[in-house]
């Protein structure tokens, strides 16, 4: 289910956003000190194309400097960004199919607005996982 949904997210919104995140990565290289953000950007760009099977979860040891590097990465990239994931957001609730969508859509503004001390992880469970509940 979750490869069908990943499917339709990529022709219906995944593609657009994930080269909004490819272009802020590329135009946050062209200045060197902007380099952690552009990765950043890129890393987000792998999530926005295909997110279901994915979730955000705060990183353990991120801090004061993750909070500032976040409000750099709002005044360069984070509110344009975040503003194409509501209005494609919105765009998706127009079809009943495009709802699980949208919400996608929504759950990634967050991450859009504060990426910097942030892990995209997977919700599969492998087997060393089923292991350590032992």
């Amino acid at each position: 289910m979750r490869t069908i949904l990943n499917i339709i997210w990529v022709i219906f919104a995944g593609w657009a956003l994930f080269l909004g995140y490819v272009v802020a990565g590329i135009l946050l290289c062209i200045p060197i000190l902007t380099i952690p953000w552009a990765i950043a950007s890129f890393r987000l760009a792998g999530y926005a194309l295909w997110p279901f099977g994915r979730q955000v979860v705060d990183r353990p040891k991120s801090g004061v400097g993750a909070f500032l590097g976040n409000i750099v990465w709002v005044v360069l990239a984070g509110w344009w960004l975040a503003i194409a994931h509501i209005v494609s957001g919105l765009a998706l609730c127009i079809t009943i199919i495009g709802i699980p969508m949208a919400i996608a859509d929504f759950k990634m503004v967050p991450i859009s607005l504060m990426p910097l001390g942030k892990d995209i992880v997977s919700t599969r469970r492998g087997p060393f996982d089923a292991a350590k509940q032992r």
